[in-house]
């Protein structure tokens, strides 16, 4: 995304709308204001505010931020007629000139159309255990249409009234979860409303979600065996672990801290690595050798995530490193010398911004976490980008 690259101030605008957005929910489902659906506090309005809009329209994003700015000084001047009474209706007088002179920016860029649902959040955590009972759902509900691959060519799509889309392209990405739940749940409808997808009414919310996660998980996979990267971000599946002398713990509970997922098999010597914590994934039908590292995480249900995310049906040997955030970052295959930055399948497509003064990563390891952590990535409205 060059547009974010070119300006640094447009990311955290996109995430202070949808931050607000959230909190206005929040204050409402609190006060009793806000309904439910779906088990979780419904957005009340049929319009939201949109972050992707603005990356296409870099002067529209910069008048909203100035319109920010313009209201958040008549917010000011409100509070100073409030508070100070000598100068009351000089600045009561302010409130309605700056709101004049605000760049109001055109509603239908940052406006678009909402669900009850579209600030929902998963409940599943994007479980390995959520992916594999979406597959199933997935085969027998999706299939048909979207394909067993997801590239829209199942053997029904010829006769839907639209050709059904890729979901190994950015759709996924470009919804909020909670978007994608209502369509899946509800069925969409083109713009004169006919239907173009029928509701799934007969799916609980759970399996829902789980079709969502394991869409998510499928389409990072097709990414990575059609050009090579992670076009979209893809987390962390979450996973039992267990670590020797103590007590089981998932994936999702090391968040703050590297993680490196080593796939039994065809793998030279395992060694420890302070920069990270090493989880051994391992094929649950215990055909692979001993355990070679402290923590094992050892479900089929485990095997099969990764396997989709990483796009192979032949995961033994394949390594992949997570980052502080739980975003899958790069992956090493089986029979690779080391690692290097061109192992790093998420990044932007600038070029490396460098890393901080000081000596250079002495190897090829060191620098790519130096470049995986340069380059977080970043949020952008119900999803997220490189």
């Amino acid at each position: 995304m060059t547009v974010l690259a070119d300006a640094g101030w447009l990311n955290p605008l996109i995430a202070l709308l949808q931050d607000a957005q959230l909190g206005l929910l929040r204050l409402l489902a609190w006060l009793g204001l806000a309904g439910t659906s779906h088990g979780q506090p419904a957005w009340p309005w049929g319009l939201r505010l949109t972050g992707e809009n603005l990356l296409i329209d870099l002067g529209q994003a910069r008048r909203l931020a100035l319109t920010l700015v313009v209201l958040a000084l008549a917010t000011l001047c409100l509070l100073l007629a409030w508070a100070w009474r000598g100068r009351r209706w000089f600045f009561a007088a302010a409130v309605p000139l700056l709101l004049l002179v605000a760049p109001w920016p055109e509603a239908e860029v940052v406006l678009v159309p909402a669900y009850p649902t579209s600030f929902h959040r998963s409940p599943t955590g994007f479980s390995a255990d959520a992916i594999a009972q979406g597959r199933a759902l997935y085969a027998a509900q999706c299939a048909g249409c979207h394909g067993a691959d997801g590239r829209g060519q199942g053997p029904l799509a010829a006769a839907q009234p639209v050709w059904p889309p890729d979901l190994a392209g950015p759709l996924l990405w470009r919804r909020a979860d909670g978007d994608l739940l209502w369509r899946v749940l509800h069925g969409t409808m083109d713009r004169h409303g006919r239907p173009t997808m029928p509701a799934f009414e007969r799916l609980t919310d759970s399996e829902a979600w789980a079709v969502i996660d394991f869409m998510k998980a499928q389409g990072a996979g097709q990414s990575l065996r059609t050009t090579s990267i992670w076009r979209q971000p893809i987390g962390l599946p979450d996973a039992v672990v267990r670590c020797a002398g103590r007590e089981p713990r998932r994936l999702a509970s090391w968040r703050g801290q590297r993680l490196r997922i080593v796939a039994a098999g065809a793998t030279p010597e395992l060694r420890e690595d302070p920069r990270m914590v090493t989880v051994q994934l391992l094929p649950a039908d215990g055909s692979a050798a001993g355990q070679a590292a402290d923590c094992v995480t050892d479900s089929a249900a485990a095997w099969d995530a990764f396997a989709l995310i990483a796009g192979t049906d032949r995961l033994a040997g394949t390594q992949l490193l997570a980052d502080r955030d739980g975003w899958l970052r790069a992956r090493s295959r089986p029979g690779d010398a080391g690692w290097s930055e061109d192992d790093l399948l998420c990044r932007t497509d600038a070029a490396p911004r460098g890393t901080a003064a000081g000596a250079a990563p002495a190897d090829g390891l060191g620098a790519l976490i130096a470049r995986m952590d340069s380059e977080p990535v970043r949020f952008l409205k119900g999803g997220f980008v490189h």
